[in-house]
């Protein structure tokens, strides 16, 4: 099956680039919602809980959908929510300046990236499992990279000052063509799924293993590791430093460049050092950016944070998730629930820092992501590789 197997990677880098791509257009533009629609920081963060509220209302059914009809169209079905939310999203706040309607779109945006991204996921552990060799980082590192060129694309848009309706929707477009033409491309089902999975009740179960529980709880503290980031670092830099819109876009493009590198090297640092000592690693990491972005105070130092913080972002998600996925005959359950878990991150994540930024600051607020990670650590060790065996559920 090398030929399948080397299609199917390349048809799961696209679909995690063009998710990256998706959501850094959308992040690129939240400084100008924000604006145009006169937003405070509190009713910011609580917009952006629509987009987690969407995702986390359809991850559970996500691994069941996966195992009734297959990764490859869920994906589609998702691209389909998530295009169509971002044109909302553009046209509510662009023509018709109106929250609801702008809530609608990101509630639709969140239903589809929660599909779009237990498939694909559901798809590279399997891809994973077939070469025999860690690369979960590196279709990571392609979603960073995808997230990447949509901020640098949002940062040039925002410079000019094009409309939000001028750069999201062509983007849009642009998404659902080029996803619809690759995922034809997947592993055929009976290589994803192992004989005899899904049977009822499957999903229930998942839900009452401690070793994912514990798995979904350190994604999770390492999902708002990167949500944080995602949401507010332009945000932080805009108000922290008082510097231009476009200066905040770019802080947050050095961030995905510098998550992006680590991701790419990820995948082979892991297989020689494990996952426990590189997650525990780029914990470290993540942390000291952190403080060097909040106290730094000199742009060298803060771009030397940001640089830090999202090379300590890089890894803990993709790591939970071929962690959740070690047992194939259970992998879409269970990284629904891994992922149900860690979108409760983007659930509480956003509104929390739009509260805590209203008392001491949107800068300060970033501290939530350092304070965090201490007692994530020590759920690292549940990531530990295990045998199929070791990881029956019955």
């Amino acid at each position: 099956m090398p030929t399948t197997v080397f299609a199917a990677r390349r048809a799961v880098m696209i679909a995690f680039f063009l998710n990256g791509f998706g959501f850094a257009t959308w992040v690129s533009r939240i400084p100008a919602v924000r604006a145009e629609l006169e937003l405070s920081n509190g009713r910011l963060g609580q917009l952006l809980l629509v987009i987690a509220v969407g995702s986390v209302l359809t991850l559970p059914t996500a691994g069941a959908l996966i195992n009734r009809i297959g990764a490859a169209h869920v994906v589609r079905v998702g691209v389909i929510a998530a295009v169509f939310g971002l044109g909302t999203t553009a046209i509510g706040t662009g023509v018709l300046q109106s929250v609801p309607v702008v809530g609608v779109g990101l509630f639709c945006y969140g239903v589809g990236i929660g599909l779009w991204d237990v498939a694909m996921n559901v798809e590279g552990a399997a891809v994973e499992r077939e070469l025999g060799r860690t690369i979960m980082p590196v279709f990571h590192a392609l979603f960073s990279l995808g997230a990447v060129a949509g901020a640098v694309i949002g940062a040039v848009a925002t410079g000019v000052g094009m409309s939000l309706v001028a750069h999201v929707v062509p983007m849009a477009v642009l998404m659902f063509v080029l996803a619809q033409v690759t995922v034809g491309n997947f592993l055929p089902r009976d290589a994803v799924h192992a004989e005899g999975v899904p049977v009822r009740g499957r999903a229930l179960r998942a839900w009452l293993e401690p070793r994912t529980i514990l798995i979904g709880l350190m994604v999770f503290a390492l999902a708002v590791t990167e949500g944080t980031a995602n949401d507010w670092l332009a945000v932080a830099l805009v108000d922290g430093y008082a510097v231009p819109h476009w200066v905040g876009v770019a802080g947050f493009v050095v961030f995905v460049s510098s998550m992006t590198a680590a991701r790419m090297f990820g995948s082979v640092l892991v297989d020689r050092w494990g996952r426990a000592l590189m997650l525990w690693s780029t914990m470290a990491a993540a942390i000291v950016g952190v403080l060097l972005i909040v106290v730094g105070g000199h742009p060298a130092i803060v771009s030397a944070g940001i640089v830090l913080w999202g090379a300590g972002a890089s890894l803990g998600f993709p790591v939970g998730i071929s962690a959740a996925a070690d047992d194939p005959a259970h992998a879409a359950v269970r990284v629904s629930v891994v992922s149900t878990i860690a979108y409760l991150a983007f659930l509480a994540g956003p509104p929390l820092l739009g509260v805590v930024a209203d008392h001491i600051g949107t800068l300060n607020a970033l501290l939530v992501v350092a304070v965090l990670l201490v007692p994530s650590a020590l759920l690292v060790p549940a990531a530990a590789p295990r045998a199929v065996s070791a990881v029956q559920s019955d």
